[in-house]
């Protein structure tokens, strides 16, 4: 639909801006938009930056002007403001230029700034509507600088790219909460959708800490999320403080049939200091107080209410081995009803494992499979389309495997086999991973393919990307891959297939500290990816 420009000016000086043409020397531009999510929820989402470099001083800009052609909806944007960057680039929001609270498709800030000589950076932020789209993208040029000198127009170093909208599930402080880590997904026989995710009430510091495990509810596909509140929390269990009594590390699986939802997760009672993965943080036998205690609690109503929390330790963990929890990820439901949960731990010898747990009446009993081989930890579960299972895992920190570990079973991790992948496909940093399978329907027809996603990077958390395999995971083609968010942030990404066109995807990515992202399953399965 055609809509008119009509531009919007701020101003402090009468000034009207001139035709666009190029500054005399002593003048040069460059604009920047990053490779990651302007967020619903965010105060201040950069959407641009620009370097302005004054060969001389005395220089002076009269005015900028914005242009937001290839943005989907300039009403997803609640207001747009600018600011003059800190030294060398850092988006301080002290020294603002300027708010327009009703953005057009061309936005001018006329201001008076005298220019340092050399680089000067300024950047435009927005704050997006609770209604903006998750579907949506806003894209921003800044097509002309009026200076003392001439007229500028910025050299676009990123040329083409878009950023996407997606939501700030949690934030730092967020309900007087230090921090949210370890993010998991699932969708509910109802059609709602349930992140969980660790609430470190004091500090960034995994357990031993006061965590409990908090949930956050979406009915509407994703577009807004219920408050975080805790569904476990041992509280001051057995006269110890509630940083002795730490829980961690969600896990969740859905019966398909019945409905019920599960939530398992690690509690630590006592030993402050001690971690749980590392030397005695956890140990051999059943002890409270010595071996770490493995929880569940079940919701029978879609996420409103949470049955009281059940130790299931002696059920589930074989007595020599030194510690048993969830794979902070989503279980499946295989074909033929049974339910499949990834866990991990640490054996006899204290060396890390992974494996599945099973269960074939709907969640009264499970049954733990042997571990797989592999010095792994948190891993996912997903059917292959002949019916086998295939554990896609963390590696081991020897450098020499920064792949993926990849097994597959057939009989429910009574025996474990190589996947041709294993430790030759998928690259990490050493972080959770997450893979699903999405079933969907492409001009008439069923299909089916596996998503992936990670960090994709050998080196450090950053480039938190989806991928995507037609061929049961063994190929995961670059014509596939879809980056998120370019920057670093913690990683532990998770999937879920919202409906039969959409996918949804929370991580710990570089903007928030949990980030829920929704795409299309054609975007995806097209080779159309955008950069």
């Amino acid at each position: 639909m055609y809509r008119k420009r009509v531009p919007f000016v701020i101003a402090s000086l009468s000034i009207l801006l001139t035709a666009i043409g190029q500054a005399e020397s002593g003048v040069q531009a460059i604009q920047l938009q990053r490779s990651y999510p302007a967020l619903i929820g965010r105060e201040t989402n950069n959407i641009v930056e620009l370097k302005i470099t004054a060969d001389e001083e005395g220089i002076e800009i009269r005015s900028f002007r914005f242009e937001f052609k290839d943005t989907d909806d300039i009403q997803d944007i609640d207001s747009l403001t600018f600011f003059a960057s800190g030294p060398e680039g850092q988006l301080e929001t002290k020294s603002k230029i300027g708010t327009a609270n009703k953005p057009t498709d061309v936005l001018i800030f006329q201001r008076n700034i005298s220019l340092k000589k050399g680089d000067n950076w300024f950047w435009l932020s927005c704050q997006l509507k609770p209604t903006a789209s998750l579907l949506h993208h806003v894209d921003v040029t800044c097509s002309q600088i009026e200076t003392t000198k001439g007229n500028v127009v910025p050299e676009d170093k990123m040329p083409g790219r878009r950023m996407r909208i997606g939501y700030a599930l949690c934030q730092q402080g967020q309900g007087g909460t230090h921090t949210y880590r370890i993010p998991v997904i699932t969708r509910a026989t109802d059609g709602s959708l349930l992140a969980f995710y660790d609430m470190r009430h004091n500090r960034t510091k995994d357990l031993q800490e006061d965590i409990d495990i908090g949930m956050s509810k979406s009915i509407d596909g994703g577009q807004t999320w219920s408050t975080p509140r805790p569904i476990m929390d041992r509280g001051e269990w057995g006269g110890l403080p509630e940083d002795q009594n730490g829980i961690s590390d969600p896990g969740v699986i859905v019966d398909t049939k019945s409905g019920k939802i599960f939530v398992w997760a690690v509690w630590m009672y006592g030993k402050p200091g001690k971690h749980q993965w590392n030397g005695d943080g956890s140990e051999a036998g059943y002890e409270i107080g010595k071996a770490a205690q493995m929880l569940l609690t079940v919701s029978k109503d879609y996420g409103e209410t949470w049955s009281e929390l059940k130790n299931v330790t002696r059920d589930l963990k074989q007595e020599e081995w030194v510690l048993f929890a969830p794979a902070p990820q989503n279980g499946i439901t295989l074909k033929n009803g049974t339910l499949v949960m990834p866990v991990q731990g640490r054996d006899a010898e204290g060396t890390s494992f992974s494996t599945i747990m099973s269960s074939h009446n709907h969640g009264r009993s499970w049954k733990v499979g042997k571990p797989t081989g592999m010095v792994s930890s948190e891993c996912q579960a997903v059917e292959l389309s002949d019916g086998r299972v295939m554990l896609n895992m963390r590696s081991s920190r020897d450098a020499r495997f920064m792949k993926r570990s990849v097994m597959v079973t057939s009989d429910l991790g009574k025996t474990w086999s190589e996947h041709p992948t294993n430790h030759k496909g998928l690259i990490e940093p050493i972080c959770n991973g997450s893979t699903i399978r999405i079933h969907y329907e492409q001009n008439g027809e069923q299909k089916t393919a596996l998503l992936f996603a990670n960090p994709n990077s050998m080196e450090r958390r950053e480039k938190h990307t989806i991928k995507v395999s037609f061929d049961d995971g063994i190929t995961w083609p670059e014509s596939h891959h879809y980056l998120l968010d370019d920057y670093s942030g913690f990683g532990y990404p998770s999937l879920v297939q919202i409906d039969e066109k959409h996918v949804g995807i929370v991580f710990e990515g570089s903007r928030s500290h949990i980030m829920f992202m929704k795409l299309t399953i054609e975007e995806l399965v097209s080779s159309q990816l955008p950069k």
